[in-house]
């Protein structure tokens, strides 16, 4: 942001005449509103007047160079020779003297062309730094005249031009969208330098008609559109703004264009509220919506480009089309003309997110987009569009209609703070800071204290907490006041949650069990579905896509993380390692969907948290023992193996899920022959897929203390006849069931298939260990619980007894 000093001077009395330029960057940029630089562009001018040419003479030598007698206000005319044919007698110029200096560190001294004496240089727009919009009355091939008003023969040409005012480059914090405008930095220099500051209410003296008769405004969008205020002006006439408007927007760094864009431009910068002028004669149906684009919807912005529009970009549009794209630009069919007569004037506050979303998108950064960014003060709409009407009728631009639309569906509510006088005292460090100084330093800055309630003004919607409060009295108290101390040395104690302590339990665990960690990228390619074989309508191959992919194999976000494992594997066979295995805690991330089932891009994916195991050089019941030892090592309780044959990524008979309290938790087993394939594995490998926060859901809340049993156990044995088709885990089932109590351990230790069993039976043999914990077992007890689980396997699963 750019402050013009002089126009500083119209709220506070600051200027080069009170505060030194340098004084006044120190002590704002002490106070927080950083100045990074300032210039003073008549500094790079110099020796350089007004100059009225009295006479022109042709050179007796040239066909194009004239001889001038030129007064600069001294005792007699200068002569100089120029080859300008823009002059006539009677003009004023600026005269470049005798040893003096432009733009760019070009020097200007007597000399002779073609043989005449020239006593200086007459000068052109381009020779001063200056372009055809700061100087509408000039023209680009000639010298610069200017207008017999400005000024008199002997004047210092940077008065002139207003050329010689400081301008000071302030770097705005992005909480701080108030300071982006002289009022907002005048309220802060105010305050830095125990000044006055006065801002006159703006007014407009005459109107004609009636703005219901000609417009009304609906706010479809409440929620993006926080407040919409408009005004009218007919008879209107384009033309260049004076130079004094000029001056001020070229010394704040925009381009003057005529004097209604100049108008918007000024109270922007002045009052720090964006506004837009509409051709009224491009409103059809004489009404302004304000809704979210359509899918589909395009535009042609104020620069001639088409843009392409959807839900998420605000637009200002009529009950026929679009007219523009709210705080970013407006539409090319609404642009001023010369042809224009009757204007509509927009004052808006926009939600910031929108209007960062559209710019970022669309590719447009404007003065406008940047302010919206930020957050805009809802009740700073109306001033500024009232300063807008009241210039229009200063400028004589046109004849301003009665009335004004204020379209405000929910009014803001102020925000009020607690001040607790110790609390600031601590968090800035300064003791000594008096409850008094607080007081002042809030009112001053625009704070309503009253007692220990604050009221936070409607501009400062970054002041959220006690914490804020604090920065503003520091910041005014002065930092270097502050006194240096030591750290106090108070600290929380640190500590995992019970969730991220699991996690490095797990982790443990695989070390602890022989697995090394393995880190692989959160990328996938959009082959790695095929390769895996899933089926077409396999929900894994939704996935979430990259904008910006570093390359078309990491264009997708993973919703598994075998692809990346078995690269590493594949790797490491080819490297000849004999035996591999690996773990890696990572993230997977499972993209939302819509009603169709296809993948919603403007959503955020979920992303779980997964536990892969991979090893090659053993078999499936080492992975099996290996899940095992991981889950109870991890506090969880004894799960269910079952078997899975319907996961084209594993071998459809060496596959299984664990389930734990009826949640599967993980599956593991060998990866199919034909997906080992197509990463060039020829040897049996095996993965595994652990949940993370499914395990965690299931996990014991503790370790429980068991005493050592007081009474021996009995052991008996039992080898029964059952089919192919009983899984052992449905007799373990059903042996404790039965036994109850009873039973104290089970373990599985024979299963035999032979001619001696019959075809498609099998053997299973177990070993029971039986204890009581009152008592010794006697046999008649041990032998009782055995016939009773005989009867329940035989009803349960048609096992007998083998004999």
């Amino acid at each position: 942001m750019k402050l013009p000093y002089k126009w500083l001077k119209d709220f506070v009395d600051i200027g080069a005449d009170t505060v030194s330029p340098k004084e006044y960057m120190k002590r704002m940029t002490m106070s927080g509103s950083m100045v990074g630089s300032y210039e003073h562009p008549a500094d790079e001018i110099e020796n350089v007047v007004c100059g009225r040419v009295l006479s022109l003479t042709r050179h007796p030598d040239s066909d194009h160079l004239w001889i001038c007698q030129v007064d600069v206000g001294a005792e007699k005319p200068l002569q100089i020779v120029t080859g300008a044919q823009n002059l006539k007698a009677g003009d004023l110029c600026p005269t470049a003297l005798h040893n003096s200096r432009l733009p760019g560190g070009v020097l200007i001294k007597r000399g002779k062309l073609r043989g005449v004496e020239s006593d200086g240089m007459l000068c052109s727009m381009g020779e001063l730094g200056l372009t055809r919009h700061d100087c509408p009355y000039g023209v680009e091939d000639g010298i610069l005249v200017l207008e017999e008003h400005m000024g008199k023969p002997g004047d210092d040409i940077c008065r002139v031009l207003g050329l010689d005012d400081y301008l000071f480059d302030f770097e705005i914090l992005h909480n701080r969208p108030d300071c982006l405008s002289v009022i907002g930095l005048a309220r802060e220099s105010a305050v830095v330098f125990d000044k006055k500051m006065t801002v006159p209410a703006p007014a407009v003296k005459r109107t004609a008609g009636d703005i219901g008769d000609y417009l009304s405004v609906e706010i479809k969008a409440p929620e993006l559109c926080k407040r919409y205020c408009a005004a009218m002006a007919r008879d209107i006439r384009i033309a260049p703004s004076p130079q004094w408007m000029r001056d001020r927007l070229r010394g704040a760094g925009i381009r003057p264009i005529n004097n209604i864009v100049d108008i918007t431009n000024y109270v922007m910068l002045e009052y720090g509220q964006p506004m837009h002028a509409f051709d009224y004669a491009s409103i059809d149906g004489k009404k302004i919506i304000v809704r979210r684009g359509n899918e589909g919807e395009t535009t042609v912005t104020l620069d001639g480009q088409t843009r392409q529009l959807g839900p998420d970009t605000l637009l200002i549009t009529d009950p026929v089309k679009c007219d523009g794209i709210a705080g970013v630009m407006g539409g090319e069919n609404s642009e001023i003309t010369g042809h224009t007569q009757m204007i509509v004037f927009e004052s808006a506050t926009f939600d910031p997110v929108a209007v960062r979303t559209a710019s970022r998108r669309m590719g447009m950064r404007t003065e406008a987009s940047g302010r919206f960014e930020r957050g805009l003060d809802c009740e700073n709409c109306m001033p500024a569009l009232l300063r807008a009407c009241q210039l229009v009728e200063q400028l004589g631009a046109g004849t301003i209609v009665g009335g004004l639309i204020d379209a405000y569906p929910e009014k803001k509510v102020p925000r009020v703070l607690t001040l607790d006088p110790q609390r600031v005292r601590d968090l800035l460090g300064a003791q000594d800071i008096p409850e008094t100084f607080m007081v002042s330093a809030l009112r001053a800055l625009g704070f309503t204290v009253d007692g220990r309630r604050v009221t936070v003004p409607s501009w400062r919607d970054d002041c959220e907490g006690s914490a804020d409060l604090a920065e503003e009295v520091g910041r005014l108290w002065g930092y270097d006041n502050i006194p240096t101390t030591l750290f106090a040395g108070r600290a929380t104690r640190g500590g995992l949650t019970p969730y991220q302590q699991f996690r490095r339990d797990l982790a443990s665990a695989c070390r602890a069990d022989g697995f090394s960690e393995a880190q692989t990228l959160s990328f996938m390619s959009p082959k790695a579905a095929d390769r895996l074989c899933l089926a077409p309508d396999d929900p894994r191959r939704k996935a979430v896509v990259i904008t910006n992919p570093l390359g078309e194999d990491q264009s997708l976000m993973r919703t598994t993380a075998l692809p990346a494992l078995l690269d590493v594997a594949a790797r490491n066979l080819n490297f000849r390692t004999p035996a591999l295995r690996l773990y890696e805690m990572g993230s997977v991330y499972l993209p939302k969907l819509g009603a169709d089932g296809a993948v919603l891009a403007d959503k955020l994916p979920e992303e779980r948290r997964y536990l892969a195991l991979i090893l090659y050089g053993g078999d499936f019941y080492d992975l099996k023992g290996a899940v095992e030892t991981v889950v109870r090592a991890c506090g969880l309780p004894d799960g269910r193996f079952t078997p899975c044959a319907d996961d084209p990524v594993y071998h459809p008979g060496r596959c299984a899920d664990l389930t734990i309290d009826g949640r599967r938790v993980a599956r593991l087993g060998q990866i199919h022959p034909a997906v080992a394939a197509n990463w060039d594995i020829d040897c049996e490998i095996y993965a595994a897929e652990l949940d993370v926060a499914d395990a965690f859901a299931v996990r014991k809340p503790g370790a429980l203390y068991r005493p050592l049993p007081k009474y021996p156990a009995v052991t008996r044995d039992l080898a029964v006849t059952c089919g192919e088709e009983i899984y052992v885990l449905q007799l373990e089932d059903v042996i404790r069931q039965a036994a109850g109590a009873a039973l104290d351990h089970l373990e599985l230790f024979d299963v035999y298939r032979g001619a001696q069993v019959g075809e498609r039976k099998k053997s299973v043999a177990f070993s029971l260990a039986l204890r009581a914990p009152d008592h010794t077992l006697t046999d008649a007890e041990a032998d009782a619980d055995v016939v009773r689980v005989l009867k329940a396997l035989e009803t349960a699963c048609g096992a007998t007894l083998r004999a």
